[in-house]
Parts: C-alpha cells; sequence; structure tokens
C-alpha cells in the first residue's frame, strides 16, 4: 500500500501539466492534475509501512488526504480511500474478495459524498472498475489466491481505461472540445499504478495512447474556455449528522460541486462528526457565515476558480508544486513519458 501511494504521487506529479491541460470540467480551471497530485502526496507521506493491517495503513492514508485534500478531484481521491480502507481492516494482504469489497465501498461512498454527481467523470471510472472487480471475484467463487487478485486488477485497469475512453461522450462538454476527463484519467492511472504496485510489475506504457488532448503536442484545452467566476471554498468542521445535512442543502442552494464526506469515524461527545467539506460559490463570504453559524470549521481555504490562462504561467505554477517529487527521482520512473 506504501508502495502504491508513493508510485501513484509519483505518477500523478509527472502528468500534472497534461491532466490540467484537458481539465474543463466541472469548471474549466486547469488544476486537476496539480490537486490530485498534492492530495496523493498527503496520502503517501502519511502511510506507515510499519503497519501490518492493510486497512489501517489505508485509513491513516486517507485521512491525511481529505485533510489536506485539493479541489474536486483531489477530495474524491481521499473518500476512495478512507471508504476502500474499511473492508480491508484487520488483514495483512489483499485479495480479491477484499478489492472487491474495498472498491465497491469507495466508488459509492465517492457518488454519495456528492450533492449532484454526474457520469462520465472519475465517478464512473470508479464504478467501472469497482464492477469489473466484482465481476471477476464472482466467476472465481471469491477465490482469494494472488492469481486471481492478478485477473481482478488486469480487469479493473482494463475497465477503468474503457470508462475513460467514454467519458467523451457522457459530457457535452467533453465532446465538444474533443477530451476526455481528466479525473477519470487521474483515476486510471491511480488503478493502474495499484495493479503495478501489487503485481510487482511495471506501468503499462502505452495505456494512455490515443486518449484525446492527451499528447505532449496537445494544447492547454481549457486556455481557450470561458473564465469561470466564483471561489472554491474548503474547509473541515465537526457537525451533528442533522447540522452536516443542513448544510449540504443549504450549500447546494448557494453553489455547487458540494462535497461533504466524513473524516474518519469518530464520534465526539457531542455527538458530532468531522466533516471535510468543499463546495464553488460566487461568494466565499455567505458561505462561510453559514459554515460559522453551524460550527468552528478549521483549515479553511479560499481559492479563485479563474486560475491565470497563459500555459506558461501555468506550468510554472505546476513545476513548483510537482518539484519535491520530480527531485526525487533520478528517472522517469512510470512509464508513462511522453
Amino acid at each position: 500500500m506504501k508502495r502504491w501511494l508513493s508510485k501513484a504521487e509519483t505518477t500523478l506529479g509527472n502528468h500534472s501539466d497534461r491532466l490540467n491541460a484537458i481539465n474543463i470540467f466541472p469548471v474549466a480551471d486547469g488544476d486537476t492534475g496539480t490537486n490530485l497530485y498534492l492530495t496523493a502526496r498527503a496520502a503517501a507521506r502519511a502511510a506507515d509501512p510499519a503497519q501490518p493491517d492493510v486497512g489501517a495503513v489505508l485509513a491513516q492514508a486517507g485521512q491525511a488526504a481529505m485533510e489536506q485534500a485539493r479541489g474536486n478531484s483531489g477530495t474524491l481521491f481521499a473518500v476512495f480511500l478512507c471508504a476502500a480502507a474499511e473492508p480491508l481492516a484487520g488483514h495483512t494482504r489483499i485479495s480479491s474478495p477484499l478489492l472487491a469489497a474495498a472498491l465497491n465501498r469507495a466508488q459509492l461512498r465517492a457518488w454519495s459524498a456528492l450533492s449532484d454527481p454526474v457520469p462520465g467523470t472519475m465517478l464512473s471510472v470508479m464504478e467501472a472498475a469497482a464492477r469489473a472487480v466484482a465481476a471477476v471475484d464472482s466467476a472465481h467463487d471469491g477465490d482469494d489466491s494472488n492469481q486471481t487478485l492478478g485477473l481482478a486488477l488486469d480487469a479493473a485497469v482494463e475497465a477503468a481505461l474503457a470508462a475513460v475512453v467514454h467519458t467523451e461522450d457522457q459530457l457535452a462538454a467533453l465532446h465538444a472540445a474533443h477530451v476526455v476527463d481528466a479525473g477519470g484519467v487521474g483515476m486510471l492511472l491511480i488503478l493502474d499504478c495499484l495493479r503495478s504496485a501489487v503485481l510487482g510489475e511495471e506501468l503499462q506504457s502505452e495505456l494512455l495512447d490515443g486518449l484525446h488532448g492527451y499528447d505532449v503536442q496537445d494544447p492547454h484545452i481549457h486556455v481557450g474556455m470561458p473564465r469561470d467566476d466564483g471561489v472554491e471554498l474548503m474547509c473541515t468542521i465537526s457537525l451533528s449528522p442533522l447540522d452536516a445535512a443542513m448544510m449540504r442543502q443549504r450549500l447546494d442552494e448557494m453553489g455547487d460541486s458540494v462535497i461533504m464526506s466524513q473524516v474518519g469515524g469518530a464520534v465526539d461527545a457531542a455527538g458530532h462528526y468531522r466533516w471535510r467539506v468543499h463546495v464553488h460559490v460566487l461568494d466565499a463570504e455567505p458561505a462561510v457565515a453559514l459554515i460559522r453559524s453551524l460550527g468552528e470549521p478549521t483549515d479553511i481555504s479560499v481559492s479563485e476558480l479563474a486560475l491565470p490562462r497563459d500555459p506558461e504561467t501555468e506550468a510554472a505554477v505546476t513545476a513548483a508544486a510537482v518539484a519535491p517529487v520530480l527531485a526525487a527521482e533520478t528517472r522517469n520512473p512510470d512509464g508513462y513519458a511522453r
């Protein structure tokens, strides 16, 4: 698990510029690659390789990722990790049945975290991978051998790739721009990193060949898109289930891209859970006032959705963000050289 998350961190870092270039949904802000990389970095650095419990490793990594998640894609990936950890708790190795349970829990939790989930995104890629692994597990009657696990991982990546290709036809914005979904590609990379880490094989260098918009010579698609007004607001807050439901409803009225998910499963003395909150709003002030009226938020961040549209500026920002991991590599280890 530690090797998987470290590999995902490096791979997403290497691919951040291309992922940013095709990021036009839900807003064309060109930051999906950077957000996924930074979230994966938080997860990888929190994972304890000395911990023998697979679920405990992922739970620890997922909670760190949730606390430091960036953007829609990073938040959903953090939700994915936290949920996948639950069926794996108490186990020291992964098997096909456990992988099927973990991926199914993860995709269900990710879909439910969004107030208005949309097919044609990384959610569809998660779902496709989960269904493929479940089919392999069912066909082999719950066999927990390493051989069946390998078949399940192969099926997960193959299904994820097909789902990524299909995103272009599922969302009008992607179809018009002739690109696939950036978050979906990021999830495909993450799943191939899992396959590589578990099976001890190289990443599949041909996996991304032919994906629309993903060749290095392709332009930064989002640069030509209309600029998006408003801000992205994120925070962590302790709320009762009732107040959490109220907050979700009110944020849905104020903005969109509302994601709310529990951070860990602990309940405090007042019966409150900790929640990670994400929303896009035109004005942060009313949303922050609403949040403060229900509790004491921490880790509040507000960022403009309309980022600079100069690809050279964006590339410099991305390079600064991913420099720590790239500097640690003496070669491109992910097999996805572009």
